[in-house]
């Protein structure tokens, strides 16, 4: 039995039941013993063939996106309506988007549930801005649920969601989780379901429940009210209890030391000191001696990261992609060394979606470029404004993207074509021409952002033996750590 009410008697001829109580008394016709009653004010049918279809109202779900190193919070609005079966989305998606369709579609099977076969619509807002990645899976498929009444919209109220999902129906960990957490905070969101291998990632941010799930199943469950996903909640250390507790060591341990490299001491000052100012330096000696070994050791005497420092650090790897599995934060300083073969895109970051590039991953740690007059012009062009500005700004059409980009950058390069001009074991066969050419590689304005030019000179075998073990990099740390100290606070004093 179907009820529906009009508010006002209206006339006929506007009346939108008139066409249906004509095909009732013809169906009546045919088959005997079916009873209707027709009125302004309620209609009340009894038949089998004929209904009336009612259309819920479009579902609103609270996602998010990842522009440049930034979470955009993103309306998911889904609406299963009337019509020829199917399932489109809209809002600049791109293919990854696009094909969350079959995905959402197997993924409800295999957790129990099933597609609606009616036409069902997914607009990703706001429309104008170009939207990638696999995220929107989970929010697309709880929307469809909540359309259809098979979970509680009103559960969805300050909680965003985000999440990839397999065939299977599990929940699979996506890029840029932090960047989400720091945005649902920003914008007054009290829960964020998420991937569970990406919880520990997201426990950085403070002030939000964080729901891990992994399985839709588990949060259909848990929207129904059936059972609870388990809180991840932030402890203090030392409680047994196994819960998630981040912070950054006292003092980083790294795999290198100052202490293996022997000689060289000129060196190991003019990085002592760079790394006391946060000076850019260039290294210029034959083959073999030690540049690039050097130049691995500075992260190792650089002072720790401070706690801002790290959750800046390990946003921009988060929205890149890149932090390792089971590494929820980056506690040591990077040591970026692209090859001389990369692009300036790859240097600077860019595509269509700007990604963050090595300049970028190397904010406050170490751009290293070896054989620096092997990289193209107009790729060591591009470095010119970040090391000045300590920022990389791509520009499109729509919109700017920025990047923080406050590197150290160390580069090596040999002093000639064929390396060996003044070393004392080996004889230069270059001309002054060649030389001239080869060293005109780099500009003049890059040149003048490089504060330190040291010559390393190739040691013979017999000095090296006879060289004793220089002081360790935590030695060095700890003055470099001291001297940081001290310019602090004189520009707090505001003497420059």
């Amino acid at each position: 039995m179907l009820f529906c009410y009009i508010s006002k008697p209206v006339p006929d001829s506007q009346n939108p039941w008139t066409d249906l109580s004509s095909k009732i008394k013809k169906q009546q016709s045919v088959s005997q013993g079916r009873n209707y009653h027709i009125c302004n004010e309620i209609y009340i049918a009894h038949f089998a063939e004929l209904f009336v279809e009612l259309v819920a109202l479009p579902v609103k779900i609270l996602s998010c996106t990842i522009v440049g190193i930034d979470g955009i919070p993103v309306e998911v609005e889904v609406d299963v309506g009337s019509g020829l079966p199917g399932f489109g989305i809209v809002g600049l998606p791109d293919t990854a988007i696009r094909e969350s369709k079959e995905r959402v579609r197997s993924a409800l099977r295999n957790s129990g549930a099933s597609m609606p076969n009616r036409r069902i619509t997914v607009n990703l807002a706001p429309a104008d801005l170009r939207k990638e990645g696999a995220s929107f899976d989970l929010p697309i498929a709880l929307g469809i649920m909540a359309c259809i009444g098979k979970i509680d919209y009103g559960s969805l109220n300050s909680c965003m969601i985000v999440g990839e999902l397999s065939l299977s129906g599990d929940i699979r960990p996506i890029r840029g989780v932090l960047p989400m957490a720091l945005a649902a905070q920003k914008y007054g969101c009290r829960e964020l379901i998420l991937p569970a291998d990406n919880w520990d990632e997201a426990a950085i941010v403070e002030g939000l429940d964080l729901l891990p799930a992994a399985h839709l199943r588990d949060v259909i469950t848990y929207l129904t009210a059936e059972k609870k996903l388990l809180k991840a909640t932030r402890i203090s250390a030392g409680t047994g209890t196994g819960e998630l507790q981040w912070s950054l060591p006292p003092q980083p341990v790294f795999e290198e030391d100052f202490s293996e490299v022997s000689g060289q001491e000129h060196a190991k000052r003019a990085f002592e000191i760079a790394a006391a100012g946060g000076h850019n330096v260039l290294l210029s000696g034959p083959p073999g001696s030690g540049k690039t070994m050097l130049a691995r050791r500075i992260p190792t005497i650089m002072p720790p990261l401070e706690k801002t420092e790290a959750i800046e650090l390990t946003r921009i790897y988060s929205a890149a992609g890149l932090l390792a599995t089971g590494k929820n934060v980056i506690t040591v300083r990077p040591f970026r060394a692209p090859h001389h073969t990369a692009s300036y895109a790859g240097l600077i970051g860019g595509g269509r979606n700007p990604r963050p590039g090595e300049v970028s991953l190397a904010h406050l740690g170490v751009l290293f470029l070896d054989e620096l007059p092997e990289y193209r012009r107009e790729v060591l062009e591009v470095l010119r404004q970040p090391l000045e500005d300590g920022v990389v700004t791509i520009a499109r059409a729509s919109s700017a993207i920025t990047f923080p980009a406050k590197v150290m950058l160390v580069s090596a390069m040999n002093p000639c074509p064929c390396g060996y001009l003044g070393d004392a074991l080996k004889p230069c066969v270059c001309t002054p021409f060649q030389i001239q050419k080869y060293r005109s590689r780099i500009s003049g304005p890059l040149l003048d952002r490089i504060d330190l030019q040291v010559n390393v000179p190739r040691l013979p075998e017999s000095e090296l033996a006879a060289l004793r073990s220089s002081e360790t990099s935590s030695c060095i740390r700890q003055r470099v750590t001291d001297a940081r100290v001290v310019q602090k606070n004189r520009y707090l004093e505001g003497v420059h």
